[in-house]
């Protein structure tokens, strides 16, 4: 079965309709941010448009959007015991 388009019959393009889902996945910003985000840009979209969009089709632009995000905390590790040398004698925290 072939799948018509999903942005078919809706009163704004695919392109206003990814950026707007784009920037509230990626950027964190509220909904009545965003639109007036819009608004500056001379589209009149209600907050609610926008958070209906979110949960039409934002779960597949988030799986798209969440990998590509560079996390700080790829790479982090643990100390669990902290022991310094100090003139051949250990101190610090762990005995």
């Amino acid at each position: 079965m072939i799948m018509g388009d999903p942005y078919k019959g809706c009163r704004f393009s695919k392109s206003v309709i990814s950026f707007a889902i784009h920037y509230y996945y990626r950027y964190k910003i509220s909904l009545r941010d965003l639109s007036e985000m819009l608004q500056d840009r001379g589209l009149s979209v209600t907050y609610e448009t926008i958070r209906n969009w979110c949960q039409s089709w934002g779960p597949v632009y988030a799986r798209g959007i969440r990998p590509k995000r560079r996390s700080a905390f790829k790479d982090k590790w643990h100390i669990d015991e902290v022991r310094i040398k100090k003139k051949g004698k250990f101190c610090g925290y762990g005995g």
